[in-house]
């Protein structure tokens, strides 16, 4: 426990790591409050004059206006929006909302419009996946509309997985699982979710300079030729030197991701975090998660993919005998998720992305992405959902590179 106490000293000590572990916090902060800039919200008042809004001003003016869709999602509720929007459009004598005059969209299908999300997705063509327009569906047809969800996301998938009748029965089974009917409460957006899953990545960046030199330092520096001559130089020093850094990486992205979701959820409401991910994401998503459990499942995700992002870094450090070597090593694989998701054919892309330490937290390939997606990895007969696949591969690797690091350590020979 001392020789970890001293460990963790000598890597606090250092002005890069404060300065890392501050920038990291503050971007954090930072990258909450940037998805708020995107509101945008114009209407006209009594006066006849036009009013337009930004930032919380915008949120808090639309969430005004659709406080009566918040709520549970029945079909009944939904029927009820899309009859107000077909008479709009009718009455108008047009097809499409944005053919509306200026400022009926905004009076009159505003308030209903976070009913109609997923509406034209659910009753997709089958054979063609081509949405029609809300102006021909039938309502009749939405008192069954959770029946013809569930019909949907069979259609997508023998669609998106033809040759895996695993994956489809898979993904069909998961969905009736999910806790119907949805919940809406506006005001959130998936860009904050996305801001999460880039907070993720720079912390990843940050946690992963600060392992880096942890081993190959004192290799460069000759200090390790000393430390291994000492009564605890070999196995218990590597052990402390991989705890503190485990320890610190984890605490950072701790407290950087708590910082992240207590300001967003200010920022937006905390009765959005009930909104069901299916009325923010794809309506057939199969993920049973509202926002906030999602918020609270990337960070417990993220958490493990910068564990392990540290753990196999520390390996590397374990092998390299420079700090610059073991540095750009690191940081080869933190990118090589979003690579390989852009250059990789399907498959490849799907399992190479789903093993590699740093997924969890990439920015073209998170754990956040697989999970409001459909791909699924094929072992034989089994097919496993890939935010599954992801988490059980850095529960592995955090201990396995745990125990090649302190291993490659302690067989070190000095040149």
């Amino acid at each position: 426990m001392r020789i970890l106490r001293l460990e963790l000293r000598r890597v606090l000590r250092s002005r890069l790591t404060w300065i890392l572990l501050a920038l990291a916090l503050l971007l954090s902060v930072l990258l909450a409050c940037i998805p708020v800039t995107y509101y945008y919200s114009s209407y006209t008042d009594e006066a006849g004059n036009e009013v337009n809004l930004t930032g919380l001003a915008s949120i808090a003016h639309e969430k005004e206006r659709q406080a009566g869709a918040a709520g549970v999602v029945t079909p009944e509720r939904v029927r009820e929006a899309v009859e107000i929007y077909q008479a709009c459009l009718t009455a108008y004598g047009v097809t499409e909302s944005y053919d509306l005059p200026e400022g009926v969209y905004e009076r009159e299908i505003l308030p209903v419009s976070p009913l109609l999300h997923g509406v034209k997705e659910a009753f997709a063509d089958p054979n063609t996946g081509m949405a029609p327009s809300i102006m021909e569906i039938d309502p009749e047809q939405i008192n069954n509309y959770y029946s013809v969800c569930e019909a949907r996301i069979t259609s997508l998938m023998a669609a998106e997985q033809p040759d895996s009748p695993a994956a489809q029965r898979k993904a069909v089974e998961m969905y009736q699982h999910i806790a119907k009917p949805f919940s809406v409460y506006p005001g959130i957006s998936s860009a904050s979710m996305d801001y999460q899953n880039i907070m993720g990545f720079l912390v990843l960046l940050f946690c992963v300079v600060i392992a880096a030199p942890v081993f190959s330092a004192d290799y460069q520096s000759g200090a390790d030729d000393i430390l291994r001559c000492t009564r605890y130089g070999r196995s218990k020093l590597g052990i402390a030197k991989l705890l503190a850094s485990l320890f610190i990486s984890g605490a950072a992205f701790i407290i950087c991701a708590a910082a992240h979701i207590l300001t967003v959820n200010s920022l937006f409401g905390w009765e959005c975090t009930k909104t069901s991910i299916q009325m923010i994401y794809s309506i057939v998503t199969l993920a049973d998660l509202n926002m906030g459990e999602l918020q609270l499942f990337f960070a417990a995700a993220g958490l493990l993919s910068v564990l392990a992002s540290v753990s196999f870094t520390l390996f590397l450090s374990s092998k390299c005998q420079s700090a610059v070597a073991s540095l750009a090593s690191a940081l080869v694989f933190c990118i090589a998720p979003a690579v390989i998701s852009m250059t990789a054919p399907g498959t490849l892309s799907t399992w190479l992305c789903s093993v590699l330490p740093a997924s969890g937290t990439s920015i073209q390939a998170s754990i956040l992405y697989a999970v409001t997606d459909f791909r699924f990895l094929h072992l034989g007969k089994l097919a496993v959902w890939m935010p599954h696949a992801m988490i059980a591969a850095c529960v592995v690797e955090i201990p396995l590179f745990s125990f090649l690091a302190v291993r490659s350590y302690c067989r070190h020979t000095v040149n």
